[in-house]
C-alpha cells in the first residue's frame, strides 16, 4: 500500500467528527512507525544492553537514584 493509499484508509476508518489535529497526528504516528521498520530492516537499531548501559550512566549524572542498576 502506498503512503497515499495508507493516508486515505486512515482517513476514511475515522470518525466523521474528527478533527483536523485528529487526522494529523493519526498521519504523523503513522509515519513515525514505518520510519522506525524502515530503520530496524536496513539494521539502524542499538541493542537493548547498549541503551540500557546509555540510560544508566546519563541518569547517575542527573539523579540520584539507588535503584538505577536495576532499570
Amino acid at each position: 500500500m502506498t503512503n497515499k493509499e495508507t493516508a486515505i484508509k486512515t482517513i476514511q476508518d475515522m470518525p466523521d467528527s474528527v478533527t483536523w489535529d485528529d487526522i494529523e497526528e493519526r498521519i504523523h504516528f503513522l509515519a513515525a512507525i514505518d520510519k522506525g521498520l524502515a530503520d530496524v530492516r536496513a539494521g539502524r537499531v542499538i541493542p537493548q544492553k547498549d541503551v540500557k548501559g546509555s540510560l544508566e550512566r546519563w541518569l547517575s549524572k542527573f539523579l540520584y537514584c539507588p535503584f538505577s542498576s536495576g532499570i
